[in-house]
């Protein structure tokens, strides 16, 4: 391939991208940071490969599924919450310009994210926006209250909104998380509420998440349905790290949910339970999927963790190495490669992953621009790095 089809961008927040001249991409290359030297928040492991599209993937019009969202690309909005470490309003309103100018159009985000944080700074962006060139999801489960003072440091969300939350999955509690979410965002509706973390591993429910669930099945999902019907929402579903509440919808005469947010469930480096048993059980509904996580967490764009956490799994960097070896011999790299799979499976509506910095959201948003070579698939199904079964991008 010549060197002129390569792609770098610069760690430094760079707002657009371009295709450098054959002269820099050399230099480039050679001083690009190497996945152990990613250690940084915010910074961005160089996109290489062929441009073959100037715009991102659209969805068509499906009468197979109940909901799908317009583009099969977004942006999760755990990033502009002050996960982990905070970042400034300026900040997170560069990286969401830096999205908007490279055509995203969907957004992610929640009450939990920073308490409120991620919602209002988003809100704040899209305000002088026509509601009707984007999509917007956010979630339920948690009602936010006063705290009365400054909000200490949360295990997960730093420099956090000054609130508290509690767990709530009635009727009312949906009702009221909605409408407050409504006045964040300053918008009239939403298009997709996810009931948020009614999963075995948040292990802050009180008697586990079938006690959650049993709440959730005559007071939110009832409630999300009227609200979809009032035109108040578009869509629901769940928002969950595993997939237990979401089969227990699917095989049950529970309200049937229009798409599911996956997190932690389907990327390049596992997802051969989701593929075998998750997604057939939400295509015999209709169920759609946005995938969240597809790089587990910044792994797969060469952090040192992994979904949420630095205990890394026996073998990650092994496999996640043997890949990056199979993407240097095709001219690509691994971060590109794990965006492009997670939005291949028919199931998918789309994939968010977030941004801390806007060099992080152009290379996502590149990195769907890229045509990935068939042989390459070929060779990770060789290798058995990915299911024999599981969709590639064509």
């Amino acid at each position: 391939m010549d060197r002129r089809d390569f792609l770098t961008y610069s760690a430094a927040g760079a707002v657009a991208a371009a295709l450098l001249p054959a002269s820099s991409v050399a230099s480039s290359l050679a001083t690009a940071p190497a996945p152990s030297s990613l250690t940084e928040r915010g910074s961005v492991m160089p996109t290489q490969g062929r441009l073959v599209r100037t715009d991102l993937p659209l969805n068509l019009p499906s009468l197979a599924m109940r909901y799908v969202t317009p583009q099969r690309f977004g942006m999760g909005g755990t990033q502009i919450g002050n996960i982990f470490a905070p970042i400034s309003d300026e900040q997170a309103a560069l990286v969401l310009q830096a999205a908007w100018g490279a055509g995203v159009r969907l957004y992610d985000t929640s009450p939990f994210y920073g308490f409120g944080l991620s919602e209002y700074r988003l809100g704040r962006f899209l305000h002088d926006k026509n509601p009707d060139d984007y999509v917007v999801s956010t979630k339920v489960g948690r009602v936010l209250t006063a705290a009365g003072g400054l909000r200490a440091d949360h295990a997960i969300w730093k420099s956090p909104a000054p609130f508290n939350y509690r767990y709530d999955y009635t009727a009312a509690g949906t009702r009221r998380s909605v409408e407050d979410s409504l006045q964040r965002l300053g918008l009239p509706r939403i298009d997709i509420v996810f009931i948020h973390d009614l999963s075995p591993d948040n292990t802050e429910l009180e008697g586990g998440w079938e006690a959650a669930y049993r709440i959730a099945r005559t007071g939110a999902m009832v409630e999300l349905e009227k609200m979809r019907n009032e035109g108040l929402i578009k869509a629901w579903g769940f928002g969950v790290n595993t997939p237990n509440a979401v089969v227990q919808a699917l095989t049950s005469n529970d309200p049937t949910p229009d798409i599911v947010l996956l997190a932690c469930q389907y990327s390049l480096l596992d997802h051969s339970d989701a593929l075998r048993n998750t997604f057939p059980a939400l295509s015999s509904k209709g169920t759609s999927v946005v995938v969240g996580t597809p790089l587990n967490d910044g792994f797969l764009g060469g952090r040192s963790r992994y979904n949420f956490s630095l205990d890394l799994p026996a073998g990650a960097v092994e496999k996640r190495g043997r890949i990056m070896a199979v993407a240097s011999r095709h001219g690509i790299d691994i971060h590109t490669a794990a965006l492009q799979f997670a939005a291949a499976h028919p199931q998918v509506s789309a994939i968010i992953p977030g941004a801390r910095s806007p060099g992080q959201v152009v290379s996502n948003v590149q990195a769907m621009k890229v045509g990935i070579p068939a042989a390459f698939w070929e060779e990770l199904k060789s290798q058995s790095l990915i299911d024999a079964q599981a969709p590639v991008p064509s």
